[in-house]
């Protein structure tokens, strides 16, 4: 089958959110290194108004995983450098200027679900399967799952859904770490529209404080992380924005944390 002519990636604006939706449907979304390449140049193409992203999938699945007819005939030399130019891609997604909400349905597997463990905030339809299928396959995961879904899940939980394929509906991958809500199927966008629009309204400075040292801190040990958490909030309390919001409470002007009025699993 040739290649459909639309474009492999579709971003569309609504005001402070961009939605940036994989467009091969007829492929399952399966990652090539084109689409690879249109993603990394729809997030770093972003107009300075957007201030958070949906990230999507056209069609029934959000990502089957890695076009594997671009590993039947590399080198070893061409394979790991499959892996930068995916490493680099991904990098410019979770360490960007914005938070990436990502809306999961039907297949998030292997290469899929690679690119999900890259956003900051994960919707799961109830349709959601996540599976790591690279044993297999005979390969090994290349699109740093090995690294990113480890962090989210541990790595003795990759190991066991590596060795025997074992595969997650959207409610177990919940569980596990996989997903931070889970939606009825056709709900997917809507929720992620509304956690970004919530993003979006948030400082600027403050997101991209969390996005970047947040797991920077993970990373250090407790006394590098604290000295890395009160530079950090040093930085974003004197930010004019944080003043202005912080007046605005003291003032009676903005609005309290308060609990949920029909809390659910996940909201």
């Amino acid at each position: 089958m040739t290649e459909s002519p639309l474009p492999l990636v579709e971003t569309k604006l609504l005001g402070a959110v961009a939605v940036v939706s994989l467009n091969r449907p007829h492929k399952r979304n399966a990652l090539s290194l084109a689409v690879v390449a249109a993603l990394r140049a729809a997030f770093e193409s972003l107009p300075e108004s957007v201030r958070a992203v949906v990230l999507d999938g056209r069609g029934e699945h959000f990502c089957a995983g890695l076009d594997l007819s671009e590993l039947s005939e590399t080198s070893p030399a061409q394979g790991l450098m499959h892996s930068r130019v995916w490493y680099e891609a991904f990098d410019r997604i979770q360490f960007g200027q914005r938070p990436v909400v990502c809306v999961m349905q039907g297949a998030v597997v292997g290469g899929g679900l690679e690119l999900a463990s890259v956003a900051h905030v994960r919707v799961a339809e109830k349709s959601a399967y996540f599976g790591l299928p690279e044993g297999q396959r005979g390969i090994f995961v290349g699109g740093g799952g090995s690294v990113r879904i480890s962090k989210l899940i541990g790595f003795s939980r990759v190991s066991e859904m590596m060795l025997t394929g074992r595969v997650y509906g959207a409610d177990e991958g919940q569980q596990v770490g996989l997903a931070h809500y889970v939606v009825d199927d056709g709900a997917g966008l809507a929720k992620g529209l509304e956690l970004a629009q919530r993003i979006a309204s948030n400082a600027p400075l403050s997101n991209f404080a969390i996005m970047h040292a947040l797991p920077l801190i993970a990373e250090q040990p407790m006394a590098h992380g604290l000295m890395t958490e009160g530079l950090m909030a040093t930085v974003t309390q004197s930010d004019g924005e944080a003043k202005e919001r912080m007046r605005a409470f003291l003032e009676k002007r903005a609005g309290k944390v308060a609990p949920a009025v029909n809390p659910t699993a996940g909201d």
